[in-house]
């Protein structure tokens, strides 16, 4: 039977999509190899510019990294990629990499959509390369030389690097750390691929919203690979929920041959579900879960491991297991979050903005009702004339029977209308019985099973219209762009 499942599991892998193509996965190989041959001839120019004597000019390099799902090798046909710039000592973020760099890529035919984003906590560029969109922070290193496949693990490399490039540098660290960590790859990545799926079908996806996030789930299945090294994939999913379902948080969750920290390691985390990451000793994975989303985790761990725990079970089915949750059917209010712009171009940003600020939101939320479930997913009004998106957060009876959601607003309002460096959108609040939710937010018990479920990140610049599945009226299946171009609902945030 644990063999039977693990196979089943494999081919509802295959069905799902989870495994790009071989032709993605060259047309990945190409974009960063391209993207290599840019940095090389980059860093050469910019070595010529400093002045730099010859001889050193004809020795230095540069490099690209990558990491996030593509690193791991969890990535889906529709993810993007996150690469890392690695530069020599000479070359300065400022200028050389947002301006001469810039420059460079923007000059490419492979190259579209190309933005600086200078204020995010790690600066990068983002864009387009052949279709493929990628991320791509910097990082600077006291070195001339920068091999193509730099040991970033190497002390050597790591010493008197500014705060800017050691952030930049954490996600390739704990990606390789993980790895070589791993006693098994391959068995990691399908259980990754197959967590990733379940966290987003079940809306405990999404860091900005207080939520997993990729690398959180990353090194809980690698905490799970290390304690269970020759067991199948079955018994891997298995034990993953019945291990995280009784976990005793706020322990922290570590790498470092199964051992836990001290209590005392655990109250400066300050966190409910601190997760350590491999490379890097005191250092935490980013997290934004409150009270409520810590909760819902949780129940999910607990479901996960009752529907898996029974091998002899006759009507075990994994479509169970990834089953949409049924917000429509499990809270009786909601809080709508109306975001919109004037215009197409500024939604995008606008969006980006706000979510990036929802833990104020949830917070506040909390503390009047208790607990609030942010529902990841992202839709859009139709009538509405104006660009928009919204969001639909689940509430329970709790402490007031009524919410002063104009207050909240007003509260949030003050959040989000400092620092914005765009053109201000309209960010409105409202409470909504579970009745009054448009009908491609009302998704019943049983209804979505064989559906299936990506998470293509939403271009913001195109009108869309909604498109709902033929044989299931009342859900939304994703979005097509007046040219008739698909797009998928983001539910990852």
């Amino acid at each position: 039977m644990d063999n039977q499942r693990s196979i089943s599991l494999l081919q509802f892998m295959a069905d799902e999509g989870l495994v790009p193509s071989p032709e993605e996965e060259e047309k990945r190989k190409s974009a960063i190899q391209k993207l290599k041959q840019i940095v090389s001839s980059w860093i050469k120019k910019v070595a010529w510019q400093h002045r730099l004597p010859k001889h050193q000019i004809a020795v230095t390099s540069a490099t690209i990294l990558t990491y996030g799902s593509y690193g791991l090798g969890v990535h889906s046909s529709e993810s993007d990629i996150d690469a890392l710039c690695v530069a020599p000592f000479f070359a300065t973020i400022a200028e050389d990499f947002f301006v001469v760099l810039h420059d460079m890529l923007k000059r490419r035919p492979e190259v579209s959509e190309i933005l600086c984003v200078k204020s995010a906590k790690v600066p990068l560029m983002r864009f387009k390369f052949d279709g493929i969109s990628i991320d791509l922070p910097y990082a600077q290193l006291k070195v001339l030389y920068v091999p193509e496949n730099v040991d970033i693990l190497n002390p050597f490399f790591m010493r008197n690097i500014d705060d800017t490039s050691w952030k930049s540098l954490s996600g390739v660290r704990a990606n390789k750390r993980i790895l070589q960590l791993v006693p098994n790859i391959q068995k990691f990545q399908s259980m990754v691929r197959c967590l990733k799926l379940w966290a987003k079908r079940r809306g405990v996806y999404g860091t900005l919203l207080g939520y997993l996030g990729g690398v959180h789930l990353a090194v809980l299945a690698a905490y799970v690979c290390q304690r269970y090294p020759d067991v199948t994939l079955n018994a891997l999913i298995m034990n993953f929920f019945r291990t995280f379902a009784y976990w005793p948080w706020p322990t922290p969750v570590m790498l470092q041959e199964g051992m836990f920290l001290t209590a005392i390691d655990a109250i400066e985390t300050r966190s409910f579900m601190p997760i350590q990451l491999p490379s890097t000793p005191h250092q935490y994975c980013h997290s934004n879960i409150t009270k409520s989303t810590f909760y819902r985790i949780r129940t999910e761990f607990f479901r996960g491991h009752n529907m898996t725990r029974d091998l002899l079970r006759p009507d075990f089915i994994w479509d169970d297991v990834f089953e949409p949750f049924p917000y429509s059917k499990r809270y009786s209010q909601f809080v709508k979050i109306y975001l919109s712009t004037l215009e197409q171009h500024e939604l995008g940003d606008w969006v980006g903005w706000v979510k990036s600020r929802f833990r104020g939101l949830l917070g506040m939320l909390e503390g009047i009702q208790g607990f609030c479930d942010p529902n990841p997913t992202e839709y859009v009004e139709d009538e509405k004339s104006e660009p928009n998106v919204v969001f639909f957060w689940g509430l329970q009876p709790g402490k007031n029977d009524l919410i002063d959601i104009d207050l909240v607003e007003g509260e949030f309002m003050k959040i989000i209308g400092n620092g914005y460096e765009g053109s201000h959108g309209k960010m409105e609040l409202s409470v909504l019985l579970a009745s009054h939710l448009p009908k491609n937010a009302q998704v019943d018990d049983g209804t979505v099973k064989g559906r299936k479920t990506c998470w293509k990140i939403i271009d913001y610049d195109k009108k869309r219209n909604m498109v709902y599945s033929q044989h299931l009226p009342h859900c939304l299946i994703g979005h097509v762009s007046p040219s008739g171009e698909a797009e998928c609902l983001s539910s990852s945030g």
